[in-house]
């Protein structure tokens, strides 16, 4: 039996989530119950593989999807389907999202987190994401991250604003 596990929205407020991963944490030796979060989540390449193999449920993508700043456009965009697609995915309780999905969710949180260590501050990055950069061509960076190669370059444009370096 699954326990739940916690993860912190951008207001600190606990999501509860049902995760089948639950089940891995345990036999890694980790105690869900003890304040497992969704850094710890993300630190784990292993739980991250196994969630990517098996499917990432829409709870947990509506957790993920909770401390960021996307609207159901913007990932339909993303997942390159339909808004419909969507709103079906979300009716229906027991969706699992096939893997190459599960992947692209999860590098969109790997990315929005990078960011947040960035900025330290949820507007700051928000905005950023949604302004127009000289050092991504003129894109806004949000419209780039639909691929690993645009996420690669927000990426790297974080780590440069990290170390003061702008273009």
């Amino acid at each position: 039996m699954s326990k739940e596990m916690e993860y912190p929205n951008p207001n600190d407020e606990p999501l509860q989530v049902n995760e089948a991963a639950t089940t891995y944490v345990r036999n890694a030796g980790k105690s869900a119950a003890a304040g497992f979060t969704f850094m710890d989540f993300l630190k784990d390449r292993m739980l991250i593989l196994d969630s990517i193999r098996n499917g990432i449920t829409h709870s947990f993508f509506e957790a993920i999807k909770g401390r960021m700043p996307f609207s159901d456009q913007d990932w339909a965009d993303y997942f390159n389907v339909s808004l419909k697609s969507m709103q079906r995915y979300k009716n229906d309780s027991n969706h699992v999202f096939k893997p190459i999905l599960s992947e692209k969710i999860i590098q969109m949180a790997e990315v929005i987190e990078e960011g947040r260590l960035v900025f330290g501050d949820d507007e700051k990055l928000f905005r950023w994401l949604d302004t127009p950069s000289l050092a991504l061509g003129g894109y806004k960076p949000k419209d780039l991250l639909s691929n690993a190669y645009g996420q690669r370059m927000v990426r790297a444009e974080l780590n440069a604003i990290e170390h003061g370096i702008f273009a």
